[in-house]
């Protein structure tokens, strides 16, 4: 573990040096970041929600109100649950390899089900299944395609895609008729509009960032940091991190996706 300096921990390097304010708290989160921290466990805990979620789900033959309102529940804790890990991970350098790899595995894991059981029980069109967890694979393959040359950053666009995926799939859970059964297909219709939309311009912008990195490889005495690159030019609102940051590392999880949702933990 790297040595914190024992001013920025809240103690006396030198006769009479005062202690950094907020020193105690960053030694702290310095020492949490083990792979028992609150932001895993927060991880930890969506992935286990996932089997639980397809149970409450399919109880009953699938189409018991009840049943399916505390599916819904389940699926609001897994979703709440990924707004909070990141966060905490990257304010208190919770950060891990665990991290990296089951946050991202348990965004699309619950997103994925979801939207599978959905369309098996009917309630859901498959091919909207397949456009949204085709994007989800395809970005991902995507990332890894141009990780020698930068990260692809998260947007506004892919953010919002979270959100109107989470809240269009959320409605499909709950045993809704009448007026809110028919709004329920307009948000998945923007759910689905917005996955497209972004996952053309993820492309864009994985091509641009490749040309870039060849480009800088082909000069003599070009960076040697091949994240050094940097992030691609004309990404309107990118913001490091987030649903889909880092190479999945998900991360719609740009929602994102990873994905990634982000280079959270």
């Amino acid at each position: 573990m790297t040595q914190v300096p024992a001013s920025a921990a809240g103690g006396s390097g030198a006769p009479g040096a005062k202690p950094v304010r907020g020193g105690k708290l960053g030694a702290a989160a310095v020492d949490q970041a083990s792979l028992w921290n609150v932001a895993n466990l927060l991880t930890m805990i969506r992935l286990l929600l996932v089997p639980g979620f397809v149970m409450l789900l399919l109880a009953d033959g699938g189409y018991d109100p009840a049943w399916r309102s505390f599916a819904w529940a389940a699926f609001a804790i897994a979703m709440i649950t990924d707004l909070f890990d990141g966060h905490l991970a990257r304010t208190y350098n919770l950060v891990t390899d665990f991290g990296k790899i089951a946050d991202p595995i348990a965004d699309k894991a619950i997103m994925g089900a979801a939207l599978i059981c959905l369309s098996w029980l009917g309630d859901l069109p498959w091919w909207v299944t397949g456009v949204i967890l085709g994007r989800e694979l395809g970005i991902t393959l995507l990332r890894f395609w141009v990780i020698r040359y930068g990260v692809i950053p998260a947007s506004r666009g892919g953010k919002m895609k979270t959100l109107a995926q989470g809240t269009a799939v959320g409605m499909y859970v709950l045993a809704l008729t009448g007026p809110l059964a028919t709004l329920r297909f307009w948000v998945m219709a923007v759910a689905v509009a917005l996955t497209v939309v972004t996952g053309l311009d993820y492309v864009k912008q994985a091509v641009v960032l490749r040309r870039l990195g060849r480009a800088a490889e082909a000069v003599p005495g070009a960076v040697e940091d091949p994240g050094a690159v940097g992030a691609v030019p004309g990404a309107a609102g990118v913001a490091p991190g987030g649903a889909e940051g880092v190479p999945d590392a998900g991360a719609e999880s740009e929602g994102g996706t990873p994905t990634a949702r982000r280079a959270a933990k």
